[in-house]
This record gives C-alpha cells, sequence and structure tokens, in this order.
C-alpha cells in the first residue's frame, strides 16, 4: 500500500474520492432498485451483460423475539413470537 503524506491536498483527495463512492451507490442503488421492481413484477430474475450476471431473489427472514416470548407466556407455541419479513436482493457475478 502506498504511504500517504497527511496535508490538505489529501484531505481535499479523501473528499473527492467520499463524494465519488456516495455517487456510484447511488447509481448502483438505482440500478438494483430497478432490477427488484422488474423481477418483484414477474420480470426477469436473471439479467446477463457481457461481463456480468445480476440475479435477483426473494426469500422470508424470521426473526424470534425471545424476550417477548419469555415475558408473557413461555407455555404457549413460539409462533406467535417471529417477526416475518421479506427480503429482496441482487447479486451479481462475473459471467
Amino acid at each position: 500500500m502506498a504511504k500517504v503524506t497527511l496535508d490538505s491536498g489529501s484531505v481535499d483527495k479523501l473528499g473527492v474520492l467520499l463524494a465519488q463512492i456516495a455517487d456510484l451507490t447511488k447509481q448502483a442503488d438505482a440500478i438494483k432498485d430497478a432490477i427488484k421492481e422488474d423481477a418483484s413484477a414477474g420480470g426477469a430474475t436473471m439479467i446477463e451483460g457481457n461481463l456480468f450476471k445480476a440475479t435477483y431473489s426473494e426469500s422470508d427472514r424470521k426473526v424470534f423475539d425471545k424476550d417477548a416470548y419469555i415475558k408473557f407466556n413461555s407455555q404457549s407455541s413460539y409462533e406467535g413470537y417471529l417477526k416475518v419479513s421479506a427480503v429482496f436482493s441482487v447479486k451479481v457475478t462475473s459471467r
């Protein structure tokens, strides 16, 4: 790794780099959101480019609230203490 000399130029360069990262992240998120919207509406769940492939997936995430289970009624079924939320993701890999 290159040695970095700390001066006002380094701080400015850091600021520019962080701004570029934020902009690129927004662009990537917008593309992912478009893929998610299209796929969840019945479109393609896999899209291939020349270099990369994007795959859309859906799943349910279940989280058990053990504290509420213990506090309110540990004798009943645990099913009432599961919080289920949908998870949508886009994975990008090389072809």
